[in-house]
């Protein structure tokens, strides 16, 4: 089990750390194409807290930064509206046109069948990126007001040298006041070959990792942002494959074995609509699977991860039990693709039903 602190000595149940960005989305269309976009919030490790806030009840907060201008104020709205505390935002001073200071863009479109989705970020100089060590106070975020668990990621980290800091300085006070920390590796190497590639990343990581309790990421992102290697790997598997992963997390362990559990979905993509779907975690010596979600099909496929680890940590803050953990992550990632937008939709009740092996008849 973990050691968790009790909820009744603390204000939060999850804070998160990262950028959040205005998610403008074309629809069934393309971006290239668009006349008219949806807007929506969104961002790795703040998908994860959202989630936790809105589907799962839970108290959150998410410690990001913004230009004090009417996008960044567009977003705070969004953030509001999903019941995520905004007390924790920094607002930087707007110079009128972005030159010195910005909020993120990501235009992102679905995809369908074998036209895969994609996304065009626009997130150079944003005020995220320009977060530094001392910006932020994470002793009275941690000491005075407290959480029990915090959560931030590699995109964050990815964003420039002081980011990467400020996530290592983050996650030093959040270890020193006894909340547990989780890192989503999601290894985006568009994101670090501004600041020194995969070298920076592996740097970066390893630094990060000895201050993990809870490590979420493929065997692809355990080898590119952590450096580990392990033979008798298949490179030629296709998706996640479940003994690549149990021999990349076996060895994990040895060198980090500050991991207390370790987590990643299970995806093999058929078409850009219907995907595999499950997932696996690791703790304390044991593998635990969830249940397959076989060919499920999928509106939106963006967030998927982050309502996964959402799910994870949900079912360890409320049972500390590993197996609930990656049912309710697995659930919660599959229900979360169904509808548009980064951030669930989803309700407790409506995972229970999953996770309980309920389908998709009409509720009335």
């Amino acid at each position: 089990m973990l050691d968790i602190r009790p909820a009744s000595e603390v204000a939060y149940d999850c804070v998160s750390l990262g950028e959040v960005m205005l998610r403008l989305d074309p629809g069934e269309g393309r971006i290239h194409t668009a006349r008219n976009f949806s807007a929506w919030e969104g961002g790795g490790e703040y998908n994860v807290t959202r989630g936790l806030r809105r589907c799962f009840g839970l108290r959150s907060a998410c410690v990001t930064a913004f230009a004090d201008n009417p996008v960044g104020r567009l977003v705070e709205d969004f953030m509001l509206q999903g019941g995520v505390d905004t007390q924790f935002v920094k607002w930087d001073k707007y110079d009128g046109i972005g030159r010195e200071v910005r909020n993120g863009l990501n235009f992102t479109e679905r995809g369908y069948g074998i036209r895969g989705a994609v996304g065009c970020p626009d997130r150079a100089n944003t005020a995220a990126s320009q977060l530094k060590p001392g910006d932020i106070d994470w002793e009275a975020i941690f000491g005075k007001h407290g959480s029990r668990w915090f959560h931030t990621g590699g995109i964050f980290a990815a964003l420039s040298e002081s980011a990467a800091e400020t996530t290592i300085e983050a996650c030093k006070a959040a270890k020193k006041y006894g909340t547990i920390v989780s890192y989503d590796l999601n290894y985006r190497p568009s994101l670090w070959n501004a600041i020194g590639g995969q070298d920076k990343a592996q740097e970066v990581n390893r630094e990060i990792a000895q201050y993990v309790d809870v490590m979420i990421g493929n065997e692809e992102d355990f080898t590119a942002c952590l450096g580990f290697e392990v033979e008798g790997v298949d490179e030629n598997i296709r998706g996640i494959d479940v003994g690549n992963f149990k021999s990349m997390i076996e060895t994990a362990v040895k060198q980090f074995p500050n991991f207390k559990a370790t987590a990643t979905t299970l995806r093999e993509v058929h078409t850009a609509t219907v995907n595999d779907w499950g997932a696996i975690a690791w703790h304390d010596g044991e593998f635990y699977q969830s249940q397959e979600y076989p060919k499920l099909e999928i509106l939106d496929r963006v967030g998927g991860g982050d309502s996964f680890a959402s799910g994870l940590v949900y079912g360890f803050l409320a049972f500390n039990d590993p197996q609930k953990a990656v049912e309710y992550g697995a659930a919660h990632g599959a229900l979360a693709m169904t509808t548009p937008g980064d951030t669930t939709m989803a309700s407790l009740a409506e995972v229970e039903k999953i996770v309980g092996g309920g389908g998709a008849r009409v509720v009335r």
